[in-house]
């Protein structure tokens, strides 16, 4: 009989645990609420520039991640090593004394990777499918009142019900996994530790602002970050060091805001949030022309860095039924590497179980 796998969010954990089970016998389904894949490690297009505006780049943290990239192809990988200088909350920028590390991305975004991943696997993935609960039934039919059987069933905002799953992998952001098991129906002892533990997990919201320039901005290098989390803006990063992002000649900063900036922020419009944002990166490169863009874009994250790691002892105790978590909040590290690796981790321990 072929084993079933649920997969809730088709970010990078949620392919990294379909990545885990592509060799296998197992028949995979993602459902993912937005209309793309890759979660926070996303890519706008504008005119003639892309940029990544969630997380910047996939980093080259281990061996194991930079084989994976090897493998997945040089065909329009971008690879590219310009520094991350830092500032403080005066705005004294200074030279990083870290290594030099090498960062990817891909001509067309940082989203090729969960596409390039889903690519080498057979996963059924459903866009723009919202899960509002899951539910451990018996069959079909009992899904909306029977919890005592030992398959899982996942339903979304529409009433539509997906299953049976012998697993299933909750990846979304903490807080959104908490409200999912918050409807859960499950008949299992775990239950109330396992909502304790994962409702305790806080996120950092941020709101990224693009600004995009008719110049070309010359500056030593890619990135600024500050260290003493007392300025702003917490991150400036330039997509015209990402070979196809940016047209010559031109600038596009994507602009990461202090989360207490963000959270009084959030909701200001763009127009307004944009201007102010503008001034202080023009401040902090001592650069009155940045006050001057001739476009901009946001998004906020509202879950954007967990602040730590959920007790994964705890979250282990639903595995014996099936039920997995897996993602940043999960590794404890808000790392694209660090939330793919923790999903295949999480899709070899399903594979091992079955």
């Amino acid at each position: 009989m072929t084993r079933t796998v649920g997969i809730v969010g088709a970010g990078a954990a949620g392919v990294g645990a379909a990545y885990a089970l592509r060799d296998t016998d197992f028949g995979v389904t993602i459902l993912e609420k937005s209309r793309g894949v890759c979660g926070r490690a996303a890519t706008r297009r504008r005119g003639d520039c892309l940029y990544d505006h969630g997380a910047n780049y996939l980093k080259d943290a281990d061996d194991r991640t930079v084989e994976l990239v090897e493998e997945l192809g040089d065909d329009g990988l971008v690879a590219f090593d310009d520094p991350v200088w830092t500032f403080d909350a005066d705005g004294e920028i200074a030279e990083s004394d870290r290594d030099t590390e090498t960062k990817y991305s891909w001509e067309d975004g940082l989203t090729q990777l969960a596409k390039r991943l889903l690519a080498r696997t057979d996963a059924a993935v459903y866009r723009e499918t919202c899960v509002e609960r899951i539910q451990r039934g018996s069959g079909r039919e009992h899904v909306d009142e029977d919890a005592s059987g030992d398959r899982w069933y996942l339903v979304d905002t529409d009433g539509e019900s997906y299953g049976p799953f012998d697993a299933v992998v909750l990846t979304p952001p903490a807080p959104q996994t908490a409200g999912l098991l918050a409807e859960t129906k499950w008949h299992s002892e775990h239950l109330p530790a396992l909502r304790e533990v994962v409702g305790a997990v806080r996120y950092r919201p941020i709101r990224s602002v693009i600004l995009h320039y008719p110049f070309e901005v010359d500056v030593p290098y890619y990135a600024l970050v500050n260290t003493d989390k007392e300025h702003d803006v917490g991150w400036a990063s330039r997509e015209e060091c990402k070979r196809g992002h940016v047209p010559d000649d031109e600038s596009l900063f994507v602009v990461q805001m202090a989360p207490d900036w963000s959270e009084e922020h959030y909701d200001d419009p763009l127009d307004e949030a944009a201007g102010v944002v503008a001034t202080k990166v023009a401040k902090l490169l001592d650069d009155d022309r940045l006050t001057e863009f001739d476009w901009t874009d946001d998004q906020g994250w509202r879950y954007a860095q967990p602040n730590g790691g959920a007790n994964e002892e705890i979250l282990r105790r639903g595995e014996d039924d099936g039920l997995y978590f897996a993602g940043d909040w999960v590794a404890g590290e808000g790392r694209v590497h660090s939330a793919l690796w923790n999903g295949v981790e999480a899709g070899e321990r399903i594979s091992e179980a079955f």
